[in-house]
This record gives C-alpha cells, structure tokens and sequence, in this order.
C-alpha cells in the first residue's frame, strides 16, 4: 500500500542543460558523422553505423526546449514527476520526457454576481475581481485538473462564506461597531484574500489581490431595506437633535438660576421647557404668543 505522503508533490528543479552549449555538439558530431558517411561512400562501404548515429542525434535533438518569460516547463518521465525548468531560455532536457508548458503570469478573474443571504438572512447580490498566479507549478499540473477553474470554485465559496458571516449595513441591526459588508469594504477585502488563499493553497496558486465589485441588496428586497435604511437615519437624527435640544433646555435653566434673572416657579419651568423643547425640535418656525394681564 504506497504511503498518502507520497502524492504530496512540490516543486523541484529538473536536470537541464544550456541548450546552445548542446546544440553545438550535436552540430559538430552531426558534422563528423556526415563526413564519415562520405568517406565510407567512397570506399564503397555501405554507411550502416552512421546512419544509426545520424539518427541518434536526431533523436537527442527533440529535448530541446524553449522558455518564455514568466513560463515554466513541468517534466514526467514515465509516468513520474522529474522536476520543473523554472527560468526562461534555451534549454535542453531529457527527450522522453514529457513537457507540459506551465505560465506563471498573473490573472485576472471577475466572479459573477451571486445571491447569497448575510448574516441577518437578508439576500444581497455580491461580486469579485481576484488577481491570483501559479506559484507551485507541480501541484498545479498534478493537483487539480483545470486552475482556472478551480480558481473560480473557490472564490464563489470564499464569497458565500464571507457574506454569510457579516451583516450588510450596521444601521440595520443596532451594532455600530460590528464589521460589516458596506461600512468595511477594507477588512472585507483583506477577509476575502484569505479565505480565497486557504482554498487555493492545494493546488499551488497564490492569491494577490481580492476586491469587492459589486455590493447591493437583492432586487426583491432593495426598495424595503432602501425605506428601512431611510426610516433608521431619521430615528437616529431626531434622537441626536432631542439630547441636543434637552442640553440647551438645561443650560438655559442653568443660567437663569446661576444669575438669578427670575425666580421660577416648577409649574413656570415645566412650561418653558416644553416651550424651549417645541422651538428647538420643531420642523417649522414657531410663532411665539404673547399674554398680557390687564
């Protein structure tokens, strides 16, 4: 029974040589084996050995290999992983070994917009852009079968996971200091390139970048949470103007009392604080009304 530690494949460099330095001395010995065949063409021999020869080095001269920037070639031999060319260049290799051309470069990828419930149960529509490249070209190749979408599978769990683990707007549920969706696309985006990167991590690829694109309530429920949201401003509004208008009422009853500018009965100050309260809380200008004792 082989050991499960064995399947966990990393990258590793293969045996390679500079492929000019090889290409030189196939050149030369194709040049001498040429000139041999001549030779035994003229004696009358037929070229038997280097008819073998010329057909090794046409054999020989199918590991060569080219390697652009930020590419890397993945090698198997027969069946097994024998290492990875990492650098870019004109190579030669192992000519039965098997190259698979792995890029490196980064890429771009662009969630479509899903429908997921918050923490709270409300639907809301949230989409992301992910930067992400290869960064172990075995697990890569070996691990999963398609990166890209393997990509894609994991940042729509990433997303889901998220989002169903944060409230969409603070206003809604009473907790000013909770970590929302809206009010903390930051922290959001930081979450979001770590959960993204611990699903990825199997398959060799490293995250980059992660950005939230699109953010809303689900149609079907936008107009309530938008009147919702609306009524939660004007309630915290008019508490902030009622504790306002109550500390002008004191200060004032303060300040009569501190200069002794008129003695107040608590019948005279209940009824200049409720008038003190109606000016200053009104919407509308206030008209004041004036009593006169005859």
């Amino acid at each position: 029974m082989q050991d499960d530690s064995t399947m966990d494949i990393a990258d590793k460099d293969a045996i390679y040589l500079n492929g000019w330095l090889v290409l030189s001395l196939l050149l030369i010995m194709a040049a001498a084996v040429l000139a041999s065949s001549y030779q035994r063409l003229n004696s009358g021999q037929p070229p038997f050995p280097q008819v073998l020869l010329f057909g090794l080095l046409i054999f020989l001269s199918k590991g060569f290999v080219i390697i652009g920037p930020n590419l890397a070639a993945v090698l198997t031999f027969f069946g097994r992983y024998s290492g990875t060319v990492a650098r870019d260049g004109f190579f030669w290799c192992n000519p039965l070994a098997n190259r698979n051309i792995v890029s490196r470069r980064i890429n771009n990828f662009t969630t479509e917009t899903i429908k997921v419930n918050d923490k709270n149960g409300n639907p809301i529509e949230i989409a992301a852009v992910i930067s992400w490249r290869i960064q172990d070209t075995a697990k890569a190749v070996f691990a999963v079968s398609d990166c890209a979408s393997y990509v894609q599978m994991a940042c729509e769990s990433a997303i889901r996971e998220l989002a169903s683990g944060r409230v969409y707007d603070h206003s809604l549920d009473g907790d000013e200091h909770g970590k929302t969706l809206r009010g903390d696309l930051d922290g959001v985006a930081r979450e979001l390139e770590m959960k993204v990167e611990e699903h990825v991590r199997a398959a060799g690829i490293t995250i980059l970048s992660a950005k939230i694109t699109h953010l809303a309530y689900a149609p079907e429920i936008a107009m309530a949470m938008l009147r919702r949201q609306q009524a939660a401003a004007v309630v915290a509004a008019r508490k902030q103007i009622v504790a306002g208008a109550v500390g002008m009422v004191k200060d004032a009853l303060d300040e009569i009392r501190e200069q002794n500018i008129v003695t107040l009965e608590e019948g005279q100050k209940a009824a200049l604080v409720a008038n003190l309260l109606t000016v200053l809380v009104s919407e509308s200008e206030t008209q004041p009304v004036l009593t006169l004792n005859k």
